[in-house]
């Protein structure tokens, strides 16, 4: 069809037309307008259209169209699609009415002017649009029905696309309201996160902030509390030292009270030593002795030595003058010049006894050569003399300077024995060779060690100590210091572990018991029971407790002439070395530590033994210890110690064993024998004078002697 030719032109007509123009406005919802606002015009062709119909008023289809509408050349067709595309539209009311008017249509200049007046007022935007309308309606009627049914069919396919373009719209507003929502929604959330983040990164700076103030905090109070343990630790420092500064101020202080204490005590002994002296030079003096039959020669050398011995007190109590106190020393010397002193006057006594007995001798020469002429007279004399010698005996009985020949000879068996063993292993000592030399120490260290490990611990370690040492006696092996050893291994290895052990056993009476007093029990039971199964070592341990402590015996070993007085005193029992003789408290303190071991050792028995026989050193052995005491002069400081030390000691046990004797002895010491020892004591001695009083006196009124401080019990062996 022709129509179709004109495909491209129609549609370029409507490219250009004012439809095909429209502005979108989005902004048309909020105005409350339709969205199609802008279409809403009159139904009219364009000046395009004008052109359409020249074209087409140039074929006779239409030409024959307008002019023969009468005669029904006209396609009918045509005239109906065009009124029918009219009549649809209902924008041109009552064509069919007006059919005629469109018979006699304008020719085609006019409707082509027509056209071109309706382009301009197109062209013309100020026209007025009423105007137009009203003007459209006549130009549509004398269109062509081609015409016609080309803008029917352009105004139903607007009203197909407007519908199209709600329906579209609609749709793309619905779905932009919900991208808007999801939008919004997705922006809400976000916004949330968003404060969710700030408010988590604002906790954090917070919460970093804070950490960093506490651990500044934390920092600076560590700082405090470290300047102030600082603070401590040197106000701890400085009272450290201040109390060190304090406590040893304290310390040189006690040491100078002591020292002042020990040196005025010192000064009051040696001037009772002083005082001493002189009262007994005065006795050495020739003018007081002249009735006395020594002769002059012999009393002038004992003045003119007690002399020097005053002189020799004088000149240490000279150095005193000045305020200061004598030392140790000074007291050693001023000791030994009165021991020398005494010594002096016991010769003296000596001789006067001597002289006195060759007067008595002449005196009854005389009287013999009288004894014709005055016979009766004689005979009176001679009942005299011997009612007098017989009261002197009387009164001199039991008061010996020396032991009983019974007991002397039993001391001197005892220390000839001890020699002879020391001599046995001389081999021992010798220091060619080297094994006999490891040997010896090593047997001295396995007698001697397990000795020096005895103290008031439980029995059942005193077993043990006292096994090895039967062990190490019976020649079977023993360890010591980690080494087998045996008296086996030496021909004298078993005289040398003996004398070793009994050396070491009085050593700790010397030592040990006399610190510690409770020591001499268990001590002196392992010695009993060793002396029981060894009598040897039993021998040696006298042999040695008698060489160190001579009182022990009793014996006071006279001063034989020409022996040096250093030599003397070690026989009495002093220590004399380099620096001299020991003073007279230690020496008291080790005789009295030896004195109670010996008393202990003779009341105690082993007690896991067989006790079958007779105890090897028994309580008969104290009873005649202390009787022969008695029968011996006393001396000062010394007796009344021994018998204080051993009293207490072995008092309870003689007291059970001898009753009724025991308490005649006691009585015997306390009313007489006492007297005597007050008499030999200085003021300055009177300690220990002072305590055996006491002892005695309490035993006296209780008719009881207290066991010992420390004495075994039958506890004292439970294992």
């Amino acid at each position: 069809m022709p129509s179709e030719s004109l495909r491209w032109e129609t549609l370029q007509a409507l490219k250009n037309s004012p439809k095909a123009n429209i502005t979108y406005d989005p902004y048309w919802s909020e105005r409350g307008e339709d969205i199609l606002a802008g279409c809403k015009e009159a139904l009219s062709l364009s000046s395009h259209s004008g052109v359409i119909l020249e074209r087409l008023s140039s074929s006779p289809l239409q030409k024959s169209c307008f002019l023969a509408s009468g005669s029904g050349d006209c396609s009918p067709g045509l005239s109906e699609e065009i009124l029918g595309s009219i009549s649809s539209t209902g924008s041109v009311p009552d064509i069919n009415g007006k059919h005629s008017t469109l018979s006699a249509a304008l020719p085609l200049r006019t409707v082509s002017e027509q056209a071109f007046s309706e382009e301009a007022k197109d062209d013309d935007p100020e026209a007025d649009v009423s105007e137009i309308s009203s003007a459209s309606l006549p130009a549509i009627s004398l269109l062509s029905p081609k015409a016609m049914e080309t803008a029917g069919r352009i105004i139903k396919f607007e009203e197909e696309q407007r519908e199209k373009a709600k329906l579209a719209l609609k749709l793309r507003q619905e779905m932009q309201e919900k991208l808007v929502a999801a939008v919004a929604s997705s922006e809400s959330e976000q916004l949330k996160r968003f404060e969710e983040f700030m408010e988590l990164k604002q906790r954090q700076e917070y919460q970093t902030m804070r950490d960093m103030m506490d651990r500044e905090t934390k920092e600076s109070i560590g700082r405090q509390e470290k300047l102030k343990e600082e603070q401590r630790h040197r106000m701890k420092i400085l009272n450290l030292r201040l109390r060190e500064a304090e406590q040893q101020r304290l310390r040189e202080a006690e040491l100078e009270r002591q020292r002042q204490a020990e040196g005025r005590e010192r000064l009051r002994n040696l001037n009772t030593i002083q005082e001493e002296i002189l009262q007994l030079n005065q006795l050495l003096d020739p003018s007081t002795q002249t009735k006395s039959d020594l002769p002059l020669a012999s009393l002038n050398s004992l003045s003119t030595r007690g002399n020097q011995l005053c002189s020799q007190v004088s000149e240490v109590v000279r150095k005193t003058a000045e305020g200061e106190f004598p030392t140790v020393d000074d007291m050693t010397a001023a000791e030994r010049a009165l021991h020398e002193m005494r010594a002096l006057i016991r010769l003296m006594q000596e001789e006067v006894a001597k002289a006195q007995e060759k007067k008595k001798k002449k005196e009854q020469e005389q009287q013999e050569e009288h004894r014709k002429q005055v016979e009766l007279q004689a005979q009176q004399e001679a009942q005299k003399k011997a009612a007098q010698t017989a009261k002197e005996k009387a009164q001199k009985k039991g008061l010996q300077n020396s032991a009983e020949d019974s007991m002397l000879k039993w001391y001197k068996e005892l220390q000839e024995t001890a020699a002879r063993c020391s001599q046995s292993f001389e081999q021992l000592n010798s220091p060619k060779d080297a094994q006999t030399k490891k040997l010896k120490l090593e047997l001295q260290k396995a007698a001697t060690i397990p000795v020096s490990q005895i103290s008031s611990n439980c029995g059942s370690q005193l077993r043990e100590i006292f096994d090895k040492i039967d062990k190490l006696l019976s020649g079977r092996a023993v360890v010591s210091g980690g080494k087998s050893v045996s008296t086996s291994q030496h021909p004298q290895g078993l005289d040398f572990v003996s004398y070793k052990l009994a050396e070491k056993f009085v050593k700790q009476g010397e030592e040990e018991v006399a610190s510690h007093h409770e020591a001499a029990f268990p001590i002196a039971v392992v010695a009993s029971g060793i002396w029981e199964l060894h009598p040897r070592v039993g021998e040696f341990i006298l042999a040695h407790l008698h060489k160190k402590c001579p009182y022990a015996v009793p014996h006071y070993p006279p001063m034989k002439e020409g022996t040096p007085v250093e030599d003397y005193q070690r026989i009495l029992g002093y220590r004399v070395d380099d620096s001299g003789v020991e003073g007279q408290d230690s020496f008291l303190k080790r005789m009295s530590g030896m004195i109670r071991f010996y008393a202990a050792v003779i009341q105690l028995r082993w007690p896991y033994g067989s006790k079958q026989g007779a105890a090897p050193h028994g309580l008969n052995h104290g009873w005649r210890w202390l009787a022969q005491m008695l029968n011996m002069e006393p001396l000062a400081d010394i007796t009344a110690t021994l018998l204080f030390d051993f009293l207490e000691v072995c008092g309870n046990a003689l007291m059970k064993q001898y009753q009724g004797q025991f308490w005649k002895l006691i009585l015997l010491l306390k009313d007489e024998y006492f007297q005597r020892i007050e008499a030999v004591t200085s003021t300055g001695q009177m300690g220990s004078v002072i305590r055996l009083k006491q002892f005695l006196e309490t035993s006296l009124q209780s008719r009881q002697i207290s066991p010992p401080k420390g004495q075994l019990s039958s506890n004292f062996w439970r294992l």
